[in-house]
């Protein structure tokens, strides 16, 4: 079956790929659990060596990557230049940290030693989303490796440019061969390599619909699985803030990715008091953005993906209009070649609109008032999704207190939701099960194995 990469800011085909028949993908998996047997006894002090080396890499070769990530998935190109520097930084903190996160640990109970030891899995396979490329990939593929799994990426198919050159850097780093490697099969074969002795776990960066498929599939094979998956985040204004630096985080929490990210800020919860001066402030702000060829070093905003999450956003945002929501600003396609929509804001959205119960990937802001700091918290809460979320408020105390009430695996008090390799990521509910980052991440595909010895006689 043939892959053919559109760039979404020209429509231009970019490159055309083959998928592996499935005979390929078994031998390339069959390697990888044969580099497993000899990874696996390396200490981690043995391999973090290689991800300073990783890093470099990266750095060396940010502009070419960055580019390939702009043509293939249309975000700017400052967005992806910072994509790739933070996969560095990521490598940078693992290969320091990593040889105490996975640390033996004693335990006290009733013989002469108890040890909680940390040893890898084997062979995990990663499925992996289009709008952080690299990120995503490397997000699981770092600490899954430096635990001593070897991987397989599967990522989606409009970036398979840039999962090959993932591997490439690997490659250029000097890891041993096999260690990480990109398949580009076709979906019958990623549903039998679930079930298939090989792999001992799979980790997903997709929706809900396809987390349920892939662990069900994980599930009747009894393998681990890491799924992190869509989110609404909450961004709740309090009523005592500073407006123009919580538009600033507001502008910057909802327009990342051009909107298409999973962590983005997404329901604009605001106490009613400062409700209608904080909409036309972000109104101002998302309406002086440069949307436009993401290859620009002057453009803010790049391109939608493709045509259907065009149409989705129009279906979203229309549902809106329809039950009475008002457009503060843009509100549409814009018109000629490439797939993109107009930052826009919306005032008067109520619980039952789309565009608060459903995901919405792209640049439209939904601004719900709510009259206290109660009706902020259920609202956020009356949510599928708990991945992220914000509060912003000049009481640091009320902030964290209201913070420690909403439901999500993640939570800031005046900054909008990010990810930091030092910290635990990942979601409740219909955003998935399990984490990554942090040292939570690093021991997800281990085998956490009591080690426990007694006197003899």
């Amino acid at each position: 079956m043939e892959i053919r990469i559109t760039n979404p800011a020209t429509e231009e085909i970019l490159s055309r790929y083959q998928t592996m028949e499935a005979g390929e993908v078994y031998a390339i998996a069959g390697a990888s659990h044969r580099a497993f047997v000899q990874w696996r006894q390396m200490t981690v002090a043995e391999r973090a060596p290689y991800f300073v080396q990783l890093a470099g890499v990266l750095r060396k070769y940010r502009e070419d990557w960055a580019r390939l990530i702009t043509l293939e998935m249309g975000k700017t190109i400052a967005e992806s230049r910072a994509e790739v520097e933070k996969c560095a930084w990521m490598s940078e903190v693992y290969a320091q940290n990593a040889e105490a996160w996975l640390a033996d640990e004693e335990v006290e109970a009733d013989g002469l030693k108890h040890r909680v030891v940390y040893q890898p899995l084997g062979v995990i396979l990663s499925i992996m989303p289009w709008n952080y490329p690299f990120w995503q990939a490397l997000r699981f593929a770092v600490p899954g490796l430096l635990a001593g799994n070897t991987s397989l990426l599967k990522h989606a198919s409009n970036v398979t440019g840039c999962a090959l050159a993932i591997e490439e850097s690997f490659r250029l780093a000097g890891f041993p061969e096999n260690v990480f490697r990109t398949i580009v099969p076709d979906y019958e074969t990623v549903g039998d390599l679930i079930g298939a002795d090989v792999i001992q776990g799979v980790s997903l960066t997709g929706s809900a619909e396809v987390g349920r498929h892939i662990a069900a599939a994980a599930g009747r094979a009894l393998k681990k699985v890491v799924l992190e998956l869509g989110g609404s985040d909450p961004f709740i204004v309090l009523d005592d803030v500073d407006l123009d630096f919580t538009v600033q985080g507001a502008v910057a929490g909802r327009m990342v990715a051009a909107g298409q990210s999973c962590i983005a800020s997404k329901r604009f919860l605001v106490h009613e008091s400062v409700a209608e001066e904080f909409a036309a402030l972000f109104a101002d702000r998302m309406g002086q953005l440069v949307t436009g060829d993401p290859l620009n070093e002057a453009t803010q905003v790049g391109a939608i993906v493709n045509e259907s999450a065009l149409v989705e956003l129009e279906g979203q945002l229309a549902d809106a209009v329809e039950r009475g929501a008002k457009i503060l600003c843009g509100g549409r396609r814009r018109e000629g070649t490439g797939f993109f929509f107009e930052p826009t804001v919306v005032m008067g959205v109520t619980p039952e609109m789309r565009l608060a119960r459903e995901e919405v990937f792209g640049p439209i802001a939904p601004i719900l008032a709510v009259p206290d700091d109660d009706a902020a918290v259920a609202l956020a809460n009356a949510s599928e999704f708990g991945l992220g979320g914000s509060v912003w408020t000049r009481n640091l105390e009320r902030g964290e207190s209201i913070a420690r009430r909403v439901e999500s695996g993640t939570l800031f008090v005046n900054s909008f939701t990010k990810s930091d390799p030092r910290m635990p990521f990942g979601g409740i509910k219909n955003s998935g099960l399990g984490r990554e980052l942090s040292h939570f991440g690093l021991r997800e595909f281990t085998n956490i194995k009591g080690l426990n010895v007694y006197k003899h006689g």
